[in-house]
């Protein structure tokens, strides 16, 4: 089975520092994974992990991009180390809206990642926010996973974020709601809610989480949204076929 993992800036940033103990809680899980699965990562961070090392205002578009610059290498450094421990090499794949749009450039995207994963190598994929525009940029990571998983013929879509469920109402504000385990259908009105992100770095929320689940029921491929601060659900569904907590968008149960 080919899975991709996509972990979010929310999960991967802690008091505007990068999250070092549940970077490594995230490559203990994939490590394990990946004695039986073929795993992609599609990882956020680099603008945050950038403003670990320069405070500029995020809100500004060149600000953003000189901040991914930064923050990319010092993101995939990190993630590097935590591999090593397991012997695997790491693989960074940066991508654009641009690149998903081409039939050759989607082409060329699956021949390197497909060579990656012959040889043992983890891709970790990241949107190129160092030369996005507001134009072209894919628009958030949760996207950009989805497309990954269509392009590139996963089985599997796996979204950790600070929210661990697709629940029936809003938990911020119902102490009442209740988490969906299986979701078949994803109504119009939920996709054109606005987003509402928790985290400063992150760019969407449910809603983006949502349109990508959406987007990948229409391909036949299921999303499985958990969290990544406690990763005791998806190891559950994933290692253990055993759905404890975490939602499932699947046309197939």
């Amino acid at each position: 089975m080919r899975i991709v993992v996509k972990v979010g800036s929310a999960v991967l940033t802690q008091n505007g520092e990068v999250a070092l103990e549940r970077m490594s809680n995230l490559v203990d899980f994939l490590s394990e994974l990946r004695e039986n699965h073929e795993v992609l990562l599609v990882s956020s961070g680099a603008v945050s992990a950038g403003y670990t090392e320069l405070k500029l205002d995020r809100s500004i578009l060149s600000n953003k991009q000189a901040l991914a610059a930064i923050g990319q290498p010092i993101l995939l450094q990190k993630y590097a180390k935590k591999f090593q421990t397991y012997n695997t090499l790491t693989a960074q794949v940066l991508v654009t809206s641009a690149n998903l749009a081409k039939e050759d450039d989607i082409r060329r995207v699956q021949n390197s990642v497909n060579r990656l994963l012959q040889n043992g190598v983890i891709p970790i994929i990241n949107e190129n926010d160092a030369t996005s525009t507001d134009e072209l940029e894919v628009g958030d990571n949760d996207q950009l996973s989805a497309y990954i998983a269509k392009h590139l013929n996963a089985d599997l879509l796996i979204i950790l974020s600070d929210i661990d469920a697709y629940y029936d109402c809003d938990p911020r504000i119902n102490v009442n709601a209740k988490a969906l385990a299986v979701v078949n259908v994803i109504g119009e009105e939920e996709l054109e809610r606005e987003a509402t992100p928790n985290d400063v770095f992150a760019t969407g929320g449910i809603v983006t989480k949502l349109k990508a689940a959406a987007y990948l029921l229409d391909a036949g491929i299921g999303t499985f949204l958990a969290s990544g601060f406690n990763l005791d659900d998806v190891k559950s569904f994933t290692l253990k076929n055993e759905h404890k907590g975490g939602t499932l968008f699947t046309k197939g149960r």
